[in-house]
């Protein structure tokens, strides 16, 4: 292990022509320890900085999922895109319950700020997502921050669509896959927000990417959306019709494909993680 700039580095791969590594560090937003994945492309060994896609993970992931498992790197060393996984909740925080449920607690942060006690001291990915990782990470490696883009699959779909709706300025593109577009009316949703945020569903609409479209929050670029028709969350969980409404409505920008067959797996998301890599370098410049 190696220690700079606050980043303990717990791994490093070569991959692709590029570097896969892993780093753990102490974060003050969370008040816990806190890892992250980071893929660097070859052109970031090239003397310049390059675009950063941030990936965020489902329920029950950690911040290896996405680059073991998307088949992403390929695609990513080709356009010269980086990629930075964060872990999808805080690890360890000592809360009652916290490993009780896999769709609750460890595993299970939402990309959100709890206001509830006893979650509000540590489950703050919400912060976590929009600052504090960014500015570590970007500070520390040659990143180009003014060419940031988010992307999610399930619960991190949920929260790439949130945070990119909620600053378009700072994500400059979005894409997600099989997303929970509407979590305050779906299981995962009122379960995670009435624990998180309680029981007051006004509370609940700064972090529903279908409420912040209804409140006249949008994006500058088209937002991509892929879902699988064979997914066994679709109609439970996912409902991307409510997103599709919504985004008609307020004018958004919304590719939205349905792929008859595909689940929710990770065999789905490496079926079309390549589009979504070329969707967020056409955005960012690449």
């Amino acid at each position: 292990m190696t220690e700079a700039n606050g980043l303990t580095l717990l791994e490093e791969h070569r991959a692709h022509g590029g570097r896969v590594m892993f780093y753990e560090h102490s974060s003050s937003v969370l008040g816990l320890p806190a890892r992250f994945g980071v893929f660097l492309p070859p052109a970031a060994e090239q003397g310049g900085k390059v675009p950063v896609v941030y990936a965020l993970a489902g329920l029950t992931c950690t911040q290896e999922t996405f680059l073991i498992k998307a088949t992403a790197l390929a695609e990513a060393a080709r356009l010269g895109v980086a990629l930075v996984t964060p872990d999808t909740s805080p690890r360890g925080a000592g809360i009652e319950g916290e490993d009780t449920d896999w769709d609750l607690g460890t595993g299970a942060g939402f990309y959100l700020d709890a206001t509830r006690q006893p979650w509000a001291q540590h489950y703050r990915m919400g912060s976590y997502i929009a600052q504090e990782l960014p500015l570590l990470v970007e500070s520390a490696l040659p990143l180009d921050g003014a060419r940031r883009g988010i992307m999610g699959h399930s619960m991190g779909g949920h929260g790439a669509l949130v945070h990119g709706l909620q600053a378009p300025l700072f994500w400059k593109s979005i894409s997600a896959f099989a997303p929970v577009v509407h979590p305050s009316v779906v299981p995962w949703g009122k379960k995670a927000f009435s624990t998180y945020l309680g029981a007051d569903p006004a509370d609940w609409r700064a972090h529903d990417a279908v409420c912040l479209l209804e409140d006249g929050y949008t994006h500058p670029a088209p937002i991509l959306v892929d879902t699988g028709l064979a997914d066994q969350f679709l109609q439970r969980e996912l409902q991307p019709q409510h997103l599709v409404a919504a985004a008609e409505k307020a004018g958004q920008a919304l590719i939205c494909r349905e792929h008859e067959g595909y689940d929710h797996s990770y065999w789905f998301v490496q079926s079309f993680v390549a589009d979504h890599l070329r969707h967020h370098a056409g955005l960012l410049g690449v």
